[in-house]
């Protein structure tokens, strides 16, 4: 499937602090029909709030240019960056087989290098959450400079990310929920108090049962390098479904180490989904290990595809 790709980044010597908020304006909502982008990937630099910031835009050979093109986020980890997502998450291969663009973001750090790179997602992490770093405006802004450049479908624009990117991930769901479609975090559990959508959005979650960083049932990790107490899977899906106003009786299945449990009677057309990886740890499904040490991804499933399909099949109504 393509997904064995090198990673890009060297993150040096894991070091992070923690503390936390943001928010920002919606781009406008009537897309700006422009020039046909060259394939491949380039690197975009964008000021918002008075701090320099950057994205990589893919553009697969794929895209159908005669009508709006979807747009999914996809944000790296703490300590990483927009490369290691690249590498770690295999969504170029799925963005080349299904005509979307990709956006990969820079978090913000305390060197002026692309490491120690993370996001505000709440009550986490590091750099980001301890300078208040305005990371849905961020986000919002990535938006409309996209816009300027080709037609973005509206409807469809959605996010993903791993772990403090997970995290990222659900504050957007409750923050940009007039903007997104739906989010799916990967080994990041919510981590924002008072999420309060606008607006239904559906949600899938992937997460290892024996997670040592964002550990399932939540508290402080053994592995964590922050001093953070994590919400739980269990919580965060509930708040998801009482948000969506979902039928609480779940339809369920197993096979190899996964278990599904999904959730579609909710309100505007909306569903929940969890992918528990039993015995898992902190790693994306169907992915790359990032370091020698990390925890081995299963292979039973690969996160990158069902997520698209879920995306695709979850556009704003």
């Amino acid at each position: 499937m393509g997904y064995r790709r090198r990673l890009l980044a060297v993150w040096g010597v894991l070091a992070v602090v923690a503390s936390g908020c943001g928010g920002g304006d919606k781009p406008s909502t009537s897309t700006t029909p422009g020039r046909i982008l060259s394939e491949g990937e380039s690197r975009h630099p964008l000021t918002h709030d008075g701090l320099d910031r950057s994205y990589i835009l893919l553009v697969p050979a794929s895209v159908d240019w005669s009508r709006p093109v979807p747009l999914v986020f996809v944000f790296h980890g703490g300590t990483g960056n927009a490369e290691s997502a690249v590498g770690s998450t295999g969504f170029n291969d799925v963005a080349d087989a299904n005509g979307f663009l990709v956006i990969y973001p820079n978090g913000t750090g305390p060197l002026e290098e692309d490491v120690f790179l993370t996001w505000n997602g709440g009550t986490c992490c590091g750099f980001a959450n301890g300078k208040d770093v305005d990371d849905v405006g961020f986000v919002r802004a990535v938006v409309g400079d996209v816009q300027s450049m080709v037609d973005v479908d509206v409807s469809r624009v959605y996010a993903t990310g791993m772990s403090n990117g997970g995290m990222l991930s659900h504050r957007l769901a409750c923050e940009a929920s007039d903007l997104f479609a739906a989010v799916a975090p990967v080994a990041g559990t919510l981590n924002f108090p008072g999420c309060n959508p606008a607006e239904p959005i559906s949600v899938i979650m992937f997460h290892g049962t024996d997670d040592q960083t964002v550990p399932y049932s939540g508290g402080r990790g053994a592995n964590s390098l922050v001093d953070t107490d994590f919400a739980s899977v269990e919580d965060s899906v509930d708040s998801w479904l009482s948000s969506n106003n979902c039928n609480l009786q779940p339809r369920e299945e197993s096979f190899e180490d996964i278990r599904h449990e999904s959730w579609s009677d909710c309100v505007g057309s909306t569903s929940v989904e969890l992918y528990t990886v039993i015995g898992g740890g902190h790693s994306w499904p169907g992915g790359e290990k990032g370091w020698p040490w990390s925890d081995n991804p299963t292979q039973t499933i690969e996160a990158s595809e069902m997520i698209w399909e879920f995306f695709d099949s979850h556009p704003k109504s």
